[in-house]
């Protein structure tokens, strides 16, 4: 069972109130160091930051509506070999899913974590948070920000199709939603490691209870709602834009294959992609064939096969966290395509990507009734 507890916000600043209970996670023994959203040096973006040093947290701003990257990978990075203690990370709802991704896919180590994870209010995309040159939450309207707004524009569009906002399997939740955050935050303990930190903060700190806010299922349940709606009709205009060949080629026309999407894919962690080997640099004659086939040939070449390949690798892992979109140099809404096919391919299989820690991937598993009527013996 989970434990409730509430930080009293102090000077209704309710950032500087979570960096303080960050401190005190980053001060007991048991954790080695703090990866969460900041700022280092003199830089004034907002990036994934390992933090050793207690003092250094107020630099760190995890409710920032910054999202230029999907720490998963990094994460995966400081988890997958064993260490002295443990790391505490501080992340977003997708981010925890697609870790979780990851360690079935044995590239990292849940054991040597500690995951505290934080009610999403969405993000920016980053082109349009260096247009309004934010520096941290305290600068904006009252104090956290505020893109938790289905309808604001600026939101990026995974954050509002996402149904995901409230986190799942971290062992420590910060809680925002339906509670006063210029007076509480909400902080449970959810497995015995997270309850266990818990314990060693200073008592003077917390307000122990046994219950959530009821405004908070209520503040859920509505910006469910919404996003739902959302998703469902991206859904609908994804599906009528890609119904056809050519409207599927035509979706992917300004792709230049610069894969940014691929680098910033947090579950696409192969060692060597097939897009970078040989199978691909072709030679001037190919080109030369093709377009006296053809009378004229589009480059770069490969481009629909190359998204092809990446919806057929990712679809089952894909948690809809929109960085592929996100980094896109000319815009394409790679997310809307992928989303939409992952929503597909994992009904199929009733499985959720994130879902469950225990969950195997469907395809490193043999099933002996499953899709039956494919293969003809239904």
């Amino acid at each position: 069972m989970a434990k409730t507890t509430f930080l009293d916000v102090a000077d209704k600043n309710p950032l500087q109130t979570i960096r303080e209970f960050l401190k005190s996670i980053l001060n007991t023994d048991d954790v080695q160091a703090l990866l969460v959203p900041g700022r280092s040096g003199s830089s004034q973006s907002i990036m994934p930051v390992l933090i050793n040093d207690p003092d250094l947290i107020d630099d760190a701003d995890p409710l920032s509506p910054c999202f230029p990257v999907n720490s998963a990978r990094l994460a995966s990075k400081l988890s997958h070999k064993p260490i002295k203690g443990k790391i505490a990370m501080v992340l977003r709802p997708c981010e925890i899913r697609a870790l979780i991704e990851l360690s079935k896919l044995k590239q990292a180590d849940l054991a040597n974590t500690v995951i505290i994870g934080i009610d999403c209010l969405g993000a920016y995309s980053t082109k349009y948070w260096a247009q309004i040159n934010a520096t941290d939450a305290d600068s904006l309207p009252g104090g956290l920000p505020d893109p938790g707004n289905p309808n604001d524009p600026h939101l990026a569009a995974a954050c509002r199709a996402c149904e995901h906002f409230v986190p799942e399997n971290a062992d420590i939740l910060i809680g925002l939603f339906g509670i006063n955050t210029t007076e509480k935050i909400m902080i449970q303990g959810i497995t015995d490691a997270g309850m266990a930190l818990l314990k060693n903060l200073p008592q003077e700190m917390v307000e122990e209870t046994s219950e959530e806010p009821v405004a908070r299922e209520k503040a859920v349940t509505d910006l469910l709602a919404s996003r739902i709606e959302y998703r469902d009709t991206m859904f609908e205009t994804t599906r009528q834009a890609i119904d056809s060949h050519e409207k599927f080629v035509r979706y992917f026309d300004r792709c230049i294959n610069c894969y940014n999407c691929r680098v910033a894919c947090p579950v696409c962690y192969c060692k060597e992609c097939v897009f970078n080997t040989d199978v691909f640099d072709h030679d001037p004659y190919q080109y030369l064939q093709w377009a006296r086939r053809k009378g004229a040939v589009k480059l770069p070449a490969d481009t629909v096969f190359y998204h092809m390949t990446r919806v057929a690798h990712m679809s089952l892992s894909c948690v809809g966290c929109g960085q592929c979109s996100n980094v896109c140099p000319n815009d394409i809404p790679v997310m809307e395509l992928f989303r939409l096919t992952a929503a597909d391919v994992q009904h199929a299989f009733e499985y959720e990507a994130g879902r469950d820690k225990e969950e195997p991937l469907p395809l490193s598993v043999f099933k002996e009734d499953e899709f039956t009527d494919v293969v003809g013996i239904g």
